[in-house]
């Protein structure tokens, strides 16, 4: 949310049984991804499916500004003429990235290894997150910037003007910064090797070896990745079936889960395996999910998910698991709370430098609406109180974060009084069909009593 705009609060109250089907927007992570790699290559790439949403919009905006060909043929159908590897302008001005932390930190990797100054800005949410994380590994290419002090934006990228391959070790359980990293190897003379520990979202790989990138990922004995990718190679455009957002279908699936006599279907999703921890996780608290017509389209999984109400336990979540549902955990807390038992959630320091304190914001907001939750170091214990036991009643802080405004207002469906929260206006950046999706499917929705 820009200054400019005004705080726009909402209110969830119990809804009858859900019914319907939950079309939900393409996935975002592809989408940032389709755009960046399309304005990398040379011809035209087509995209179908494409969220539609601000984060991938100030994308789509960056990569115009860095000279590529953006065109909008009309809805989730663009066309982008790409410049090439290295073929990257300069832009006039800044590149304002608003609430994005993924189009900002992939276009940092993409621009890494061309000969230019850019400078990168956000929202207020944005302007507190860490950047370091990616910019320090961007500077073995030959890159240099300047930040804020912490290494925040507004941040100052130079390029390398001869850039070298590199050698390295992802320090960071980060899909952004190794895809970062991979997309600043694209211009980087001979071979570059990059190593992850801990196994992250896999899209940029995926899509690199589609867009005809000589990629080879290879198992490590520890359970971690060696990825290697020659620079200089002119990648070819290819045309793009964006699937849906298993992120944003988490919401419509756990509001069926806990709203009494619920029944809808959610198709078309991703189904990657390095991004169905939740839907693992829900299986094992013993919800009613079921996942038919699965198929492959550009080189990932999808199918449709079938849910209905659920009587659902605790369980202990593996801390492994965290990179396969970082996104997920705030709407799981909220599941977990109308589960019986205790359920432990482990390996979630990164929930803490996302769009705001993910952790302390999920635990204060539980809180609030009468759920015992322990925050941890590294996570967070929810004792369940029974499908009809969450008492809500609370008006919840979002800290500008679409999730956890997302998360809460799916609480506020199932218990027992209405729960608000502060601000909507976010959600628009990943989600902006929300409120009418979930109302379509039977939400109770509206403006709260000042």
């Amino acid at each position: 949310m820009h200054a400019s705009e005004s705080p726009k609060p909402l209110e969830a109250r119990r809804s009858g049984p859900l019914g319907g089907i939950a079309a939900v927007p393409g996935d975002k992570s592809i989408s940032h991804r389709a755009l960046i790699l399309g304005a990398l290559a040379v011809g035209e790439t087509r995209i179908s499916g494409l969220l539609e949403a601000d984060d991938v919009l100030n994308t789509a905006e960056a990569m115009r500004r860095l000279g590529a060909q953006v065109l909008h043929d009309g809805l989730g159908a663009w066309r982008v003429h790409g410049v090439g590897v290295g073929g990257f302008a300069e832009p006039d001005g800044v590149l304002d990235f608003g609430n994005s932390g993924t189009g900002s930190r992939l276009v940092m990797g993409a621009v890494a290894t061309s000969p230019i100054k850019v400078v990168f800005t956000g929202d207020a949410s944005l302007s507190r997150r860490p950047m370091r994380r990616v910019l320090e590994p961007l500077t073995l290419f030959g890159a240099e910037f300047t930040a804020r002090e912490g290494g925040i934006m507004p941040i100052a990228l130079t390029g390398a003007a001869e850039p070298i391959s590199v050698d390295c070790e992802i320090r960071v359980a980060s899909a952004q910064v190794k895809s970062a990293m991979l997309l600043a190897a694209l211009n980087a003379p001979g071979q570059s090797r990059i190593v992850q520990r801990v196994l992250t979202r896999d899209h940029t790989e995926r899509m690199l070896k589609a867009f005809g990138a000589e990629i080879a990922v290879t198992s490590l004995p520890d359970g971690g990745e060696e990825i290697r990718i020659v620079g200089e190679k002119e990648l070819k455009p290819v045309a793009i079936d964006v699937p849906r957002d298993p992120s944003s279908a988490a919401f419509p699936l756990a509001a069926a889960l806990i709203v009494p006599g619920s029944h809808i279907s959610i198709p078309g999703i991703l189904l990657n395996p390095r991004r169905t921890g939740l839907i693992e996780t829900l299986l094992e608290m013993g919800a009613d999910i079921k996942i038919e017509n699965v198929r492959e389209s550009g080189g990932e999984k999808i199918g449709d998910l079938v849910v209905r109400t659920s009587s659902l336990k605790g369980v202990r979540v593996p801390a492994v698991r965290a990179p396969s549902m970082i996104d997920e955990y705030p709407i799981l807390a909220v599941i977990a709370s109308f589960a019986e038992g205790r359920t432990e959630m482990r390996g979630l320091e990164e929930l803490r430098v996302k769009e705001s304190d993910r952790l302390s914001a999920i635990c204060v907001g539980l809180k609030l609406c009468g759920v015992r939750v322990e925050e941890q170091a590294d996570g967070l214990v929810v004792e369940g109180c029974g499908a009809d036991g969450v008492p809500g009643g609370a008006r919840v802080a979002t800290h500008m974060d679409h999730r956890i405004a997302m998360s809460f207002l799916v609480a506020g469906m199932a218990s027992r009084e209405p729960i608000s929260v502060d601000d909507v206006s976010m959600i628009a950046t990943s989600f902006p069909e929300f409120e009418s999706l979930m109302r379509g499917l039977g939400a109770d929705f509206k403006a709260p009593n000042r």
